[in-house]
């Protein structure tokens, strides 16, 4: 069968992607680029946001319209909420987050529709990526379960990746000419909670073994989790190996509304680990998460979460307003009124591009040691510094190469130059 699969939301949802291209490929199926070409089409959804669901059932309702072609919904809007998928497409098959192994079962059973939302079944690794970039999933789920999330909903269950499973694949990659092993979860330090005595800093020890010349990207993960295996964590941020880059989301810098999140640190805690993390690794590149606006936030909240962006000065900040989630706890609350929240986000945004602005401003007229991952718009090549940001280079050099690249601008979001022998 031709299958055409189209992905929505975080680097999970892509290593999701690739495992079900794995599998299809191993049994003979093509996977397509275009719609025109395909047989059947997946799209793997997400469901984070209310606007990002609203897209995912715009677009549903869009593939749908192909009637020629059989559809099959996966990803965490399937999972989270299989009822409103099914009023928009009663006869597409649905596949959950964690049961995408079920995936060549629904291409090729062409007689019925199949549902499969949470099978227990062996996790794979994928074999495919695209560009220089591999992305692994090493755990599927999270042990936490705050009030917002709905994600939660939509991979219940915390599966940690055999660490065997997880080495082969990166010995695969770099085979194949990966440059750079982004190691996925829902919460990475979680990673090994249900395996018993490994933990994830004893994970990427193991991939740093791989013979290569790749770097690590340790993916998002909470600060309660963090700080179970924080010397552990420090300690494999100084591999040569890794990426001087931590994604650790704060959420809010009030500890009322942390509370109802139903989050498990203070922020003096919080403070504290970045205080550890940054004393030990440098140049560590802090990002961060804040959800702005959840219920709870009154004034002085959202001032005390203005204040610790300023007191920690994250390199990057994923700002979202935010926005009721189905089943959740948090959707059940008082709701901060939408003007409000309105408001609020475009007061933390300009605060946050002025901080990052200011932050990138340092790396000006500095020579940057980069690796090139992937093309940018207009010609441009995206490399990365070994605190991972990204340097837009223009001109088109080779991808997966180690260059030094002259800083000679900066924006809030990036730094830009170019290459020098």
């Amino acid at each position: 069968m031709r299958v055409y699969i189209e992905t929505y939301g975080c680097a999970l949802n892509k290593g999701d992607s690739y495992i079900m291209m794995t599998l299809l490929r191993d049994k003979g199926h093509e996977i397509v680029d275009n719609i025109q070409d395909a047989e059947i089409l997946v799209i793997n959804t997400c469901a984070v946001r209310l606007e990002t669901e609203e897209r995912m059932k715009q677009r549903i309702k869009e593939l749908k319209k192909y009637n020629d072609k059989r559809l099959v919904v996966a990803g965490c809007l399937a999972s989270a909420e299989p009822a409103v998928v099914v009023s928009l497409a009663p006869e597409a098959s649905v596949i959950g987050p964690q049961s995408v192994q079920k995936i060549v079962d629904v291409v090729e059973n062409s007689k019925q529709r199949q549902v499969y939302l949470n099978e227990d079944k062996p996790l794979i690794t994928p074999k495919v990526f695209d560009g220089k970039i591999a992305i692994l999933p090493i755990a599927d789920g999270c042990a936490g379960d705050c009030n917002f999330c709905i994600t939660k909903l939509a991979r219940r269950k915390l599966r940690s990746y055999p660490p065997h499973l997880i080495v082969e694949s990166v010995r695969d990659a770099v085979r194949k000419g990966a440059v750079e092993i982004e190691l996925s979860g829902q919460d990475t330090a979680a990673y090994g909670l249900d395996l018993g005595q490994i933990k994830l800093s004893d994970l990427v020890r193991k991939v740093t073994e791989v013979e290569g010349d790749f770097m690590i990207r340790i993916g998002m993960m909470t600060p309660e989790q963090a700080m179970r295996d924080i010397d552990g964590i420090i300690e494999v941020l100084r591999e040569t190996k890794v990426y001087k880059f931590i994604h650790l989301p704060v959420q809010s810098g009030d500890d009322n509304v942390l509370k109802l999140m139903n989050r498990k640190y203070t922020v003096d805690e919080y403070k504290d680990l970045v205080k550890e993390i940054r004393k030990k690794v440098p140049i560590v590149n802090i990002t961060t998460d804040i959800i702005i606006g959840h219920p709870g936030e009154d004034e002085n909240a959202f001032r005390n979460t203005l204040e610790l962006m300023r007191d920690i000065k994250f390199e990057r900040i994923h700002l979202a307003m935010y926005s009721i989630r189905p089943n959740t706890r948090s959707a059940s609350m008082k709701q901060v009124p939408d003007p409000v929240k309105k408001e609020r986000i475009q007061i933390a945004n300009k605060l946050y591009e002025e901080l990052a602005y200011e932050i990138h401003s340092d790396y000006l007229n500095s020579i940057a040691s980069v690796i090139t991952t992937e093309y940018g718009r207009k010609g441009s090549v995206i490399g990365r510094t070994l605190n991972y940001i990204p340097v837009v280079i223009r001109q088109n050099v080779e991808l997966g190469k180690r260059i030094n690249v002259r800083i000679n601008e900066a924006s809030f979001y990036d730094l830009r130059g170019e290459p020098i022998s």
